[in-house]
């Protein structure tokens, strides 16, 4: 079986180094092109230096990473150290790393990349806001038709937002660069939090990556104990969603998930709504579908996947 071809988007986020660790553990089915940092959970300075220590974390430091915009298109950047810490990786004690970043800017990346794979070899995996992704598209028009496909992390529908009422922060940071990627007609795959808040850490769950007994499953233990306890008090759940590795093991096995080819609009004028993923799940709006937008998941088989992977790095 030849590895799918995948470039990573990300703004790392304990649940975004769950999602680069499975990436970086399933060589034989994913060949990670390069990571792509943008500002999100916290400032680009972190998570450009965040997705090159968990890189190291993995034994990995040969994986190209680029930085890319530091800032949304149009709007103010927000983030959230209210729930990943000052740095994004708080929890663990972690290593400044050594590995170099690429001096390319991460949107001239993707779109060279895109530009020399052969088309429709190349899927994007999108894990924070879509900025990076929509700057590629919006400056080179060419490269949106060589796209395999997106699978991404945010919105949500039944579960509506997280950040606001109606928006999940992923989309509502760069709502204009999501309405971008979703009227592209690139093929996606969503994973909303209708999907992620039921693939909740427990403390079995957690237990389980700390009784790997190797430095991978010691700090992702850590990480989820940190992590968890904003969506603990948040919620009144067991646990935290681990939302952005959905997206991984999505790719490496679809049939964890359930969901329904639907179409999908983000707001961008009303500030009361802004960035809601406007989700016509029950297909009364007569719009074409232009999204597979999850609603279930396995957990039990997602983290049973997670585990066994993270315990091969």
């Amino acid at each position: 079986m030849t590895a799918r071809k995948i470039i990573i988007d990300t703004d790392p986020g304990q649940d975004d180094a769950f999602a680069i660790l499975l990436a970086l553990a399933s060589p034989a089915e994913l060949d990670v092109l390069g990571i792509t940092a943008v500002a999100g959970n916290v400032p680009l300075e972190f998570t450009q230096r965040n997705t090159r220590i968990i890189c190291e974390l993995a034994g990995k430091p040969d994986v190209k990473v680029y930085a890319g915009c530091d800032r949304p298109l149009t709007r103010k950047l927000v983030t959230a150290e209210h729930v990943h810490g000052k740095t994004g990786l708080d929890g663990p004690v972690m290593i400044e790393p050594t590995m170099p970043l690429q001096t390319q800017h991460a949107v001239d990346f993707i779109i060279e990349t895109l530009r020399s794979e052969p088309a429709k070899s190349v899927t994007l995996c999108p894990l924070g806001p879509l900025t990076n992704i929509a700057m590629a598209f919006e400056k080179a028009p060419d490269i949106v038709a060589r796209v395999q496909e997106i699978v991404l992390m945010g919105g949500g529908y039944f579960e509506q937002g997280n950040i606001t009422p109606a928006a999940e922060f992923n989309i509502y940071v760069d709502p204009q660069a999501a309405d971008i990627v979703f009227k592209s007609g690139v093929p996606l795959v969503v994973m909303p939090l209708d999907v992620t808040h039921r693939a909740l850490t427990t403390p079995e769950r957690v237990n389980a990556f700390r009784d790997i007994g190797t430095k991978v499953g010691e700090t992702c233990a850590a990480w989820a104990d940190f992590f968890e306890r904003f969506d603990i008090e948040k919620y009144g759940s067991a646990g935290a969603p681990l939302h952005d590795p959905c997206v991984i093991a999505y790719l490496l096995n679809p049939a964890l998930f359930k969901g329904r080819l639907i179409n999908v609009m983000i707001e961008t004028q009303s500030e009361l709504t802004m960035g809601a993923t406007v989700a016509d799940w029950w297909g009364v709006s007569g719009r074409q579908a232009n999204a597979l937008f999850m609603r279930d998941i396995d957990a039990a088989g997602f983290f049973d996947l997670l585990t066994q992977r993270l315990a091969r790095l």
